[in-house]
């Protein structure tokens, strides 16, 4: 595949490891994921409206509106209490609150990445964007699987072609065509993903000071978008950068899945230890 020249990033050098062990002990890989479609769940709903309603148009208005920056100052530590109030609508693997699943991926991280703090605090704040959905955004529009709009939807977007039957932008002849409104190998930066948590979080940390090195900000802004880092989907509108950086969504995603478990630590325990990370790569109170 070619795509555009681009300056290679330096890349942190941290090993390999498939983090398997962590899944829950009765739950076998093949497990996570299973997207039941059932007319009645509340999983396939929240996708059929994501896919009806989530067009190019919705996603401008949206950025324009959220990264205002105007809602309110919070530090990181405030948000992630926040998602004490949120079950992901979205998650076939998770009913509990999105507080819980975000220090168990930190936790995970930390095991077999002791060292690396900034992969650590990445995994801690990776679902942030999700106080969307406690300023009352309807999660269709803050969750769930995350895909290009402007363009055609690949065959490994949940629930398949199908579900956007009813987007108007399927109707556009600028839009309903593989590249629609890119070009190709332009770039993920230049992409309109559909809008939702990671994009949110993304803007929210550029717009504010945090020391996170820019993989930090590729997990965060890419880690929902399924069919490219695992479908394998979507190459075409990438360049070298992406490419290059797809590896570390891949690396994280390993830990986002597999350590969602009905065991959850002891939070008060490691709550200090985290403030800290959050103090050294995000201090104060940022502008969301």
């Amino acid at each position: 595949m070619a795509v555009n020249n681009h300056v290679a990033q330096i890349i942190p050098q941290v090993p390999f490891v498939d983090p398997s062990d962590y899944r829950p002990e009765n739950k076998h890989k093949t497990e996570f994921r299973n997207f039941n479609k059932d007319l009645t769940n509340r999983v396939y709903q929240t996708y059929k409206k994501m896919h009806t309603f989530q067009t190019l148009g919705y996603v401008r208005e949206s950025k324009q509106r959220w990264t205002r920056f105007n809602r309110t100052e919070m530090s990181i530590m405030d948000a992630l209490e926040m998602l004490n109030n949120l079950v992901d609508e979205s998650d076939p693997d998770v009913d509990c609150p999105n507080s819980f699943h975000a220090y168990q991926t930190a936790e995970g991280i930390r095991q077999q990445y002791p060292d690396e703090k900034w992969f650590q605090v990445t995994g801690l704040i990776h679902d942030l964007g999700k106080v969307l959905a406690i300023w009352h955004e309807p999660q269709w529009a803050v969750v769930g699987d995350t895909f290009p709009v402007g363009c055609l939807p690949s065959d490994s977007v949940v629930f398949g072609f199908e579900s956007f039957e009813n987007n108007p932008d399927m109707k556009d002849p600028t839009m309903n065509t593989k590249l629609g409104i890119y070009s190709e190998n332009c770039g993920l930066d230049n992409v309109h993903m559909s809008w939702g948590h990671d994009e949110y979080l993304y803007q929210v940390l550029r717009h504010n000071e945090c020391y996170l090195p820019e993989e930090a900000f590729y997990v965060i802004r890419y880690h929902s978008f399924y069919p490219w880092h695992t479908g394998g989907d979507y190459y075409y509108l990438c360049n070298n950068k992406d490419i290059e950086m797809l590896k570390w969504v891949q690396r994280f995603n390993k830990f986002d899945l597999y350590t969602k478990s009905p065991e959850f630590p002891d939070i008060e325990e490691i709550r200090p230890y985290y403030k800290r990370l959050v103090d050294e790569y995000l201090p104060g109170k940022l502008k969301w």
